[in-house]
């Protein structure tokens, strides 16, 4: 699956953010601001689990059933990124009907991401692994602040044609679903009232 991530089109963004990491003066913020709304999102295939059960998650076929919303987390196990699946959880429904994706990714503890979403996620929504956190650096949601590349706690609104609804960056957890929420129903009212 990760070679997938060096063909052309997706191997030019990717010595971008890479160029981006190496030359910042301090790693102790995120690398680059993540991508802006209006965007096109880039398309990913990566391995993770959906109530404990391995499965790949393509974000081609995800936008083929309607919008996605996808949220990077540092590392699977930690308090806020616990709390944040938690509050993903409680508001799965609500994500449901407005016929979106809900999946969280993360390059941290990836060999957890099965347990985390089972035990943390509730069975609700998808967790992706992100080694090496390359999805991570192709949406600019990469934080530096540790010794190995984490994700930035970043959400993002994926409209199904590809275009990025909304791009959110904080490090409370607890803001994400809000965000993301609004968003989705600000997008699906303008859709349903044309």
């Amino acid at each position: 699956m990760i070679g997938k991530l060096f063909y052309p089109k997706v191997f030019i963004p990717v010595l971008a953010a890479g160029f981006c990491i190496t030359s910042l003066p301090s790693l102790s913020r995120p690398v680059c601001a993540a991508l802006a709304e209006g965007a096109k999102a880039p398309n990913f295939t990566l391995e993770g689990a959906l109530a404990g059960k391995s499965m790949t998650f393509s974000l081609r076929a995800a936008l083929s059933k309607g919008p996605v919303v996808l949220y990077f987390f540092p590392a699977a196990f930690t308090a806020g990124c616990t709390q944040e699946a938690h509050d993903f959880a409680a508001a799965a429904d609500q994500f449901k009907a407005q016929g979106a994706t809900l999946v969280g990714i993360t390059a941290g503890n990836t060999d957890r991401v099965a347990e985390f979403s089972k035990v943390e996620c509730r069975d609700r929504f998808a967790v992706l692994a992100d080694p090496g956190a390359l999805t991570a650096v192709l949406y600019h949601s990469v934080n530096t602040a540790h010794q190995t590349l984490l994700s930035q706690r970043t959400s993002y609104v994926i409209a199904p044609d590809g275009t990025i609804l909304l791009s959110f960056t904080s490090n409370n957890p607890e803001q994400h679903v809000t965000e993301t929420l609004d968003a989705l129903k600000k997008w699906h009212n303008n859709t349903t009232q044309k």
